[in-house]
């Protein structure tokens, strides 16, 4: 039996200060993590998209979603991580015996994680269909892991294809924020379990109102990885603090995970009698939200050509264009 890879995903929850993150690590290392994650986001690196500005909405119905470009360029700028303070977390997730990893947002930003020490790199849902990123990180990188959701079967196939023979992992992912416990659509997992060498669950659920119920539920069925969202903070803190689980929560994940399946089947069903709601079906079509979601964080970050102003005359990441020198 594999013990569990729990990665304490830090996302934008260190609110840009260094200090914050140091303390993230540390915590999320003592509870138990065994990978530490930030995320590469950098604000010049948004795509400008016009049909986000004002959004769509018909007969009632929301075609696209509004997110305008400023406004979105304007917060991240404050929660950008200079090369020197990510060549920091990585050293510092090693000090403290945490993998150090993050997610490459865009093709551009590739060589610059692998220069910065890490050795395994974790792909979003949303360019799980981004195949020349997939093949640059293959080159680039000892390990990939690959967050599934919003990701059509057609597109899952070619992108295990790509990646057969290195080392990889698929998370199953629910692109709804939050999602509801009812929507996690769990048997997933077996589906993915064919398909790849390790499988796992990136939660996204309430914190609040689901707790660690979730996460449990997906090792019960068989994920050997979860992926969350971490925090010392609270969770009006940050804008993902709600869906941000504290340190003794992942210590009490870490301690579901040890117990026999009988034992963790009697505390799912004693703690969570609605558990097995969360199973769903292996195939399922999206929902509109999670169709929704992909229209607008799809594309959402682009590699900058020499001439690209303003988010403008970007390089997308399904692209075969060459990326500048």
């Amino acid at each position: 039996m594999h013990k569990l890879q729990f990665i304490a995903e830090f996302c934008q929850n260190h609110n840009g200060k260094a200090d914050t993150l140091a303390r993230m690590i540390d915590a999320a290392a003592k509870a138990g993590a065994t990978h530490g994650k930030i995320q590469h986001i950098y604000a010049a690196d948004i795509a400008y998209r016009p049909q986000f500005e004002e959004g769509l909405t018909v007969d009632g119905v929301v075609k696209s979603i509004k997110r305008p470009y400023r406004p979105e360029f304007e917060r991240l700028s404050g929660l950008e991580l200079s090369g020197k303070e990510c060549r920091d977390f990585v050293r510092r997730c090693r000090d403290a015996g945490l993998i150090p990893m993050t997610t490459c947002f865009t093709r551009s930003a590739a060589k610059e994680i692998r220069d910065a020490g890490f050795e395994e790199v974790k792909v979003a849902s949303y360019d799980c269909a981004s195949f020349p990123l997939l093949r640059e990180l293959k080159s680039l990188f000892k390990r990939i892991v690959v967050s599934t959701g919003a990701t059509f079967d057609d597109e899952l196939h070619h992108a295990v294809g790509l990646l057969r023979g290195h080392d990889f992992a698929l998370l199953h992912c629910v692109t709804i924020y939050p999602t509801p416990l009812d929507a996690l659509n769990m048997a997933r997992l077996s589906l993915l379990r064919r398909l790849a060498p390790m499988v796992g669950f990136s939660d996204h659920s309430l914190v609040e109102r689901d707790g660690m119920w979730p996460a449990k539920i997906a090792v019960h069925l068989g994920a050997q990885i979860v992926e969350r969202h971490f925090t010392i903070l609270g969770p009006a803190e940050t804008r993902d603090g709600p869906v941000s689980v504290k340190p003794e929560q992942v210590a009490e994940l870490l301690a579901f995970a040890a117990l026999p399946d009988v034992e963790q089947r009697k505390h799912l069903d004693a703690g969570c009698p609605q558990w097995q709601s969360a199973i769903g079906s292996e195939t399922r079509a999206m929902s509109d939200a999670e169709l929704l979601n992909r229209d607008y964080y799809r594309g959402r970050f682009a590699s900058r050509r020499q001439d690209s102003r303003d988010g403008r005359n970007m390089i997308f990441n399904w692209e075969e264009t060459p990326l500048p020198s």
